[in-house]
Parts: C-alpha cells; sequence; structure tokens
C-alpha cells in the first residue's frame, strides 16, 4: 500500500479534476484543539458523536476486479461507518439520512444540508481508477459546526486492497477527533477452531481487525497455540505439536514457511516477541518446574530468566522492553509479577482474591490487563505497580486478553458452558461496556492483535 504520508510524495495531483485539486498528508496525530470537535474517550459511548459517512463518488464509474468505482465508493464508505461505530465513540447517521454527494462537493460540503441531518462532523471523499491496476481513495473531515476542513488524506492502492484504504481513513477521523493513536488498520493472528469439543481443529489464522480478509496458515493437521505477531509483522511465533512434542515454531508469513525455535525439549509454550524484535520469551517445563527463558528470535542458545520451583508462564514485555509481567504460582497461587528483562528485581503486583493468568502490558505502558480466575474467567486491568484493578468482562469464560494497537481496546476470547460449547473472539473498550462479537469464519481462541501496520 502507497500512503500519502510518505515523504517521497508530498501530494497527490488529481489531473484534470480542478474541484478536487490535491490530497495532502494528513497532520501527525495530536490532541484535538480547543476549537475542534472533541470525543468524550472518558465517558466511551455515553455520549457518542454525531457523524455522516456518506458514500464516495467517483469522476466516472469504471469496472476493476473489486467492482464498480461507484459501488467501491459505497463500500468504503461503510467500512470507515463500521470502524467507527464499533470504536462506541461515534454515531454514524443512518443511510436514510445521508445526503447524495456529486464528485464536485468533495472538497465544498454542503453544510447547511449536513447540519439539519444532525450531524457534528462529516467524513467524504473520492474514488477514482487509475490506469496502473491501482486506484486512488481521497479521505476529507470536515466540521460541521464551524464550516471548515479539519483533515485531509489520500491514498493509492491496488484494488484488492481497498479496504486498506477505509481503514487508513477511519484511522485519520478517530485520531483527530479524540486525540488517541489509530487502530484500524492492523491484523490479529489467531487460533481458529472447529469439530467437536473434544476433538477441535485448531488451524493457525490471520485476520484484519474487523474480522474481514482472514486466511489459514496451517493445515490443521496438528494443534497450534498462543501465536504471537513480531512488531515487523513478518513473522508469528506459536506453540505447535508438529513433530508430537509441544514446542514453538516460528511462521515467515511472507514465504509462507515455518521453523522449530526451541529443539531438545519436552515442553516449551507461551512464546512472546520482545518490542525489539531480537528475543522471543518463552516458558519451559524442566525436573518438575517451570520457567520463563528466552532465546534470540533467529535462533540459538536460550537464558533463563526465573528459578521458581512452581510455574512461571505467561510473560509480556513493556512497549519499551525493560520490563516483563508474567504470572507465577510460588505463593501457592497464580499472581501477576514484574521484573526487569533480565530477570532481575521480581516484584509480586497482584493481590486480589481469585487467581490472575495471562497478562499483557498495554502498548501505552500505563496498564496490564489480565484473566481473572473466580467464579468465572474475566479480563481485568489494573497499573503495571498493582493498583486500579479494575475487571472488564462477566462472561462465563473471558481469557487471554491482547491490545489494541492504541492501548484503547482488548481482544479476548470468550467460551460458552457446556460440552458443545464454543469460543468465539470478542472485544471490550476500557470503559467495560462498548463490547461486541467479530466476525469469524469459524470458532475462534488466543488472539494476538499486531501493531498499525505499516507495510
Amino acid at each position: 500500500m502507497r500512503s500519502l504520508l510518505s515523504t517521497s510524495i508530498a501530494a497527490l495531483a488529481i489531473a484534470a479534476v480542478p474541484a478536487v485539486g490535491q490530497v495532502a498528508p494528513a497532520p501527525a496525530p495530536a490532541a484535538p484543539q480547543s476549537e475542534d470537535p472533541i470525543v468524550d474517550v472518558i465517558g466511551g459511548i455515553s455520549q457518542p458523536m454525531g457523524i455522516a459517512i456518506p458514500p464516495l463518488p467517483t469522476p466516472e464509474s469504471v469496472s476493476t476486479p473489486a467492482g464498480s468505482t461507484d459501488e467501491l465508493g459505497r463500500q468504503l464508505a461503510q467500512v470507515i461507518t463500521n470502524d467507527l461505530r464499533n470504536s462506541g465513540l461515534f454515531k454514524p447517521l443512518p443511510a436514510g439520512q445521508l445526503l447524495a454527494v456529486p464528485f464536485a462537493e468533495a472538497t465544498s460540503p454542503n453544510y447547511a444540508g449536513w447540519s439539519t441531518a444532525g450531524a457534528t462532523a462529516l467524513v467524504q471523499g473520492y474514488v477514482r481508477a487509475n490506469g496502473d491496476g491501482t486506484m486512488t481513495v481521497g479521505c476529507y473531515l470536515y466540521d460541521i459546526v464551524q464550516q471548515r476542513e479539519m483533515a485531509r488524506q489520500g491514498y493509492i492502492v491496488p484494488f484488492a486492497e481497498w479496504r486498506r484504504a477505509a481503514h487508513k481513513c477511519a484511522d485519520m477521523v478517530y485520531t483527530k477527533l479524540t486525540g488517541e493513536g489509530p487502530y484500524f488498520d492492523s491484523r490479529v493472528v489467531y487460533v481458529s477452531e472447529t469439530g467437536p469439543k473434544a476433538r477441535r481443529v485448531k488451524r493457525l489464522a490471520l485476520m484484519d481487525q474487523d474480522g474481514f480478509n482472514g486466511r489459514f496458515l496451517t493445515n490443521g493437521q496438528t494443534i497450534v497455540l498462543t501465536p504471537t505477531l513480531s512488531r515487523d509483522q513478518r513473522k508469528i511465533a506459536y506453540l505447535s505439536y508438529l513433530d508430537k512434542k509441544p514446542t514453538i515454531y516460528v511462521y515467515d508469513i511472507a514465504a509462507g514457511t515455518q521453523r522449530k525455535l526451541v529443539s531438545d525439549v519436552s515442553l516449551a509454550f507461551a512464546p512472546r516477541f520482545s518490542p525489539d524484535g531480537r528475543w522471543i520469551l518463552f516458558s519451559m517445563a524442566t525436573n518438575g518446574s517451570t520457567n520463563l527463558y528466552r532465546i534470540p528470535s533467529g535462533g540459538g542458545q536460550w537464558q533463563k530468566l526465573t528459578s521458581s520451583p512452581g510455574i512461571d508462564t505467561g510473560g509480556s514485555y513493556s512497549p519499551d522492553g525493560s520490563k516483563i509481567v508474567f504470572e507465577s504460582d510460588r505463593s501457592g497461587a497464580q499472581q501477576l509479577y514484574v521484573m526487569n528483562a533480565d530477570g532481575s528485581n521480581q516484584q509480586r503486583i497482584s493481590f486480589g482474591n481469585g487467581r490472575y493468568a495471562t497478562p499483557a502490558w498495554s502498548p501505552r505502558g500505563d496498564l496490564i490487563a489480565f484473566t481473572k480466575i473466580g467464579g468465572g474467567f474475566h479480563v481485568g486491568i489494573m497499573s503495571p505497580s498493582g493498583g486500579g484493578e479494575k475487571m472488564l468482562t462477566d462472561g462465563w469464560q473471558d481469557e487471554a486478553p491482547s491490545w489494541s494497537p492504541n492501548g484503547r481496546v482488548i481482544m479476548f476470547f470468550r467460551s460458552t458452558e457446556g460440552g458443545s460449547g464454543v469460543a468465539d473472539l470478542w472485544s471490550v473498550d476500557l470503559t467495560g461496556v462498548n463490547e461486541r462479537r467479530l466476525p469469524t469464519p469459524f470458532d475462534g481462541s488466543d488472539p494476538n492483535w499486531g501493531p498499525i501496520r505499516t507495510d
């Protein structure tokens, strides 16, 4: 995907279309100015902002491998609408209240018409087929009350990647109106599950954060668990029973190949990449105890980080890579601990009732998500020092939280009761109110949310 954020492309010239002119790079995400419309990110969905997102017009309807450009304009607007609505912070106008937008109005909105429709902000744009197998998508954000343009961005994408342009547009709108980082143009690796509960077929799968563009990476002939996506989004580390022994493999996404990372052990599991990609943190069981280790991501000799007589597992790096949060039963029950990345200065941080598991450090560094076990399985958050514990979900079995790239939303999987119970992927924001199920073709578990895409 080629974005106009690139320093090599300062602006997109739209030849012979003076009504649109140029689509200039959008400014870097920043806190809204006092005169800007501001979304209430603290209250979450209590006061969602009304926003209008009409279909994107095209200067000429052209047939493409992804459909006609006028149909793509409708689909682009729908993806932008879904992204913003699913955040819980926006209330897009229903289709029946949207005005028709001719191509010439992309840069000169009908402010009076939109004002009476009840929206505070407006997202308009256009879609145009190029002559080289790509399409151009323009995205504009307007303040209807102040009657002014707030931001603009443009993207040149292959026809097959039109959804990415929509996610990028939604990210631009989200960051400008909330002051928070983007998260829509990102992917999730997870375990896709099919078959009876006692004989589940588990395949490694990769999808966009909204559940679309999914694909399977393994064939299901062996069990896979706990995948994690590298920061550069080129590799996935995961547990596999490929050689009849549970150990860690690394999958190369571009090449479609996998290699064993840890050899000659009876049980190695729960891998996690370090933020700089140099290390993979994992757990290994030896001589009746389980401890945390790290190994170079390219392979080599592992280093032992903990020496507990019990079980130390579930490690997750802080965003700067200096610390690790993990779970341990050294006190008699599963609790959360934090240590330096070299294994020194191990400190317990959880002291509530019940047991704590699967910790995940927020990309913002301010919170740790976890699974709490006691009267069921629930997802919660606390500070890295252990304060401010808050439970976000109340399902029968909610577990394995993973953070969105901006640290605003948490993805997890929820299992239902009974012998025929199923597992699905869900997300919840920090309010604990905006909760939704993600569409996947089959059951899903063990999600790991990757960073914003840069490819």
